[in-house]
């Protein structure tokens, strides 16, 4: 039987395994490294990454700096939305959450000091975007140019992504009713073949694995 793990560290950790528990699966809190060899997927709660860094740092569950997922070709900008009283909830397209997991084509986000992807590599897989202000993303844009122009238009930024058996989100899909998130990403393993990761995409993290294996060992949601 399949055992995943919830990095119990810091954030909304037990959220998690209420909604693994929804869904009639295994989950066990991680927090030693001896225990992420029995597990076949792994989870990283969204939280304060600075914090989630040191804890991990202190339990050895990394080697210093922030990386601590690893293998999703991105750029993150962190708390690109605001502060902590500039959350939010959106109604968000997820037709292919729908096509795999049925329900309706949308996906309640839940939007707490999120980040958000600015651009992704050829290899990963956009699963939902948020409607942004153009001038938005050029206050984050050092070449804007001739692009003033258009400022007032209509932009995009990315919300959740796949590449291989990893999966991001810049929401947290573990505070609401809807297990879709989860149960796309527990069936991930079996479509590649190897072991996943699923994290909330902590703010200007994403990237490295959490041990000293090949990058992307565990399937990743974050």
């Amino acid at each position: 039987m399949a055992v995943v793990g919830v990095l119990a560290l810091q954030g909304s950790f037990n959220e998690h395994m209420a909604a693994l528990r929804r869904l009639g699966v295994k989950g066990v809190e991680i927090r030693k490294p001896e225990q992420l060899h029995t597990i076949s997927s792994l989870i990283i709660p969204g939280g304060e990454s600075t914090t989630m860094a040191k804890l991990a740092e202190y339990h050895n569950l990394k080697t210093g700096g922030q990386d601590l997922v690893g293998g999703l070709d991105c750029t993150v900008h962190r708390n690109f939305f605001g502060s902590q009283i500039q959350s939010f909830e959106a109604e968000l397209s997820v037709p292919q959450l729908a096509s795999q997991e049925g329900g309706p084509e949308t996906f309640r986000g839940v939007f707490i000091r999120a980040p958000a992807i600015l651009e992704a590599g050829p290899e990963v897989q956009v699963l939902a975007d948020y409607p942004v202000s153009s001038d938005k993303l050029l206050s984050f844009d050092t070449s804007t140019g001739d692009k003033k122009e258009n400022a007032e238009e209509e932009s995009k930024v990315i919300v959740a992504v796949r590449q291989g058996n990893i999966l991001g989100t810049a929401f947290h899909p573990e505070l609401t009713a809807d297990t879709r998130w989860h149960s796309y990403f527990l069936k991930m393993s079996n479509e590649t073949g190897e072991e996943a990761s699923l994290s909330n995409l902590v703010p200007a993290q994403v990237t490295t694995s959490l041990y000293q294996l090949t990058r992307s060992d565990l399937p990743i949601f974050q």
